[in-house]
């Protein structure tokens, strides 16, 4: 029997809200217009104007991630895609991994490392804090762990470690190798990948660059990719296999089908960082963050990690009593056109300050939102105190271009 039609089919415009809404959660973020044009265009994925564009891809993110390293590759998949390929390129079967785990995401390094059959030690830090070198540094010389796993932002409950360098430099006297997620931090807070001793680094496109969801980079130190070349075994993986991926991004050699128009639009993407320079962009969006900070705080409401493990590149809300996370998502969705994140448990909202994100109009767009939701929901808040705030912490700081 033949399969029908499909029915009730309808026009994409049909089912997208009438007005764009102002994507101001914890990813995908909004993305600046070149980005966008970028993103609508198809070319050869193996063909010359390609090859030109990678060059320059892998010449930009040196910059960004503030390394020399001649091992940095593209991933067609989320920051996770490129996450995995850190790990089953760099934890051996029957290996130890340390994995410091502050929420969601890092105990998703935990999983992938024990999927690539290594004896995995967790680290469980209390919520809100941040990683202890110390501890990390006893714990090191107890397991002797041959690869350590940590976020430097951990956007599930708003955990800054930022004691990473100082986590960096223990794991190197214990010759074990280092692998951080940087998805939203990358660009957005500082990150020095070879002044700190990081073996790699993996970044997705949608937060931090404010890119496109679903083309990722993964940078490998060169100690990390000796350690790779010298590996004897077989992958399981075949698509995030390192060696096979650097004869495609170094070799132009064919690996599979790369997702052309994610790599024109992560280009532009990374020339946008490198034009507007990662001091400006790291400055801006400390400013904005701090300054959406005072006026949440203005209005009322609690942050809900203390400022010395706050994360800035995504801030987390406590909701007031008598108020549930998903009504009042849904409410600044529906009547103001703002998207703001759940949480992965806590009872708290999070708003990001990624990329396109980090513009005061966008601030005073989405507190405004904010502020009026919680209010039409029954709580007591004041939003003009709220407003305040933000515009004072925004005059505060040193006025730069682009705001």
């Amino acid at each position: 029997m033949a399969i029908p039609v499909p029915e009730d089919i309808v026009p994409l415009e049909t089912i997208l809200p009438d007005e764009p809404l102002l994507m101001m959660g914890a990813g995908p973020v909004p993305i600046p217009a070149r980005v966008a044009a970028a993103n609508s265009i198809v070319i050869n994925h193996l063909g010359d104007t390609l090859a030109q564009v990678i060059e320059q891809v892998k010449a930009m993110s040196r910059y960004v991630f503030q390394t020399r390293s001649q091992h940095i590759l593209g991933v067609a998949g989320p920051g996770s895609a490129a996450m995995e390929m850190a790990v089953v390129n760099l934890v051996e079967p029957d290996s130890t991994v340390l994995s410091i785990c502050n929420g969601f995401f890092s105990n998703r390094l935990a999983d992938m490392s024990r999927r690539a059959r290594a004896r995995v030690v967790q680290e469980i830090v209390p919520d809100g804090v941040a990683a202890d070198p110390i501890q990390v540094a006893a714990l090191l010389a107890q397991h002797r762990p041959a690869v350590l796993t940590i976020v430097q932002g951990e956007t599930s409950n708003t955990v800054f470690n930022r004691h990473l360098p100082a986590i960096c430099k223990a794991a190197q006297a214990h010759n074990c190798m280092v692998v951080v997620d940087a998805v939203c931090t990358l660009s957005t807070m500082e990150l020095a990948m070879d002044q700190w001793g990081i073996d790699a680094v993996i970044t997705g496109g949608q937060k931090g660059l404010s890119s496109i969801p679903g083309v990722s980079l993964v940078a490998f130190s060169n100690s990390a990719w000796q350690f790779i070349e010298a590996r004897t075994d077989e992958l399981m993986h075949w698509c995030y296999d390192a060696k096979l991926a650097d004869q495609f991004w170094y070799k132009k050699s064919y690996h599979y089908t790369a997702p052309v128009s994610g790599i024109l639009a992560i280009h532009e993407a990374l020339r946008l960082i490198c034009e507007e320079t990662l001091p400006a962009r790291i400055d801006r969006h400390l400013r904005c963050s701090q300054a959406l900070q005072a006026g949440i705080e203005g209005m009322g409401l609690s942050l809900y990690v203390k400022p010395e493990a706050r994360l800035n590149s995504v801030v987390g809300i406590e909701v007031p009593d008598g108020i549930e996370s998903k009504a009042l998502l849904r409410y600044m969705s529906e009547r103001y056109r703002v998207e703001i994140s759940g949480s992965f448990g806590p009872n708290i909202v999070r708003i990001g300050q990624m990329g396109e994100q980090s513009r005061s109009h966008h601030l005073f767009r989405t507190l405004h939102a904010l502020g009026s939701s919680i209010k039409a929901l029954g709580a007591r808040i004041n939003l003009p105190a709220g407003v305040a705030a933000l515009e004072q912490s925004l005059e505060a700081h040193e006025f730069g271009d682009g705001y």
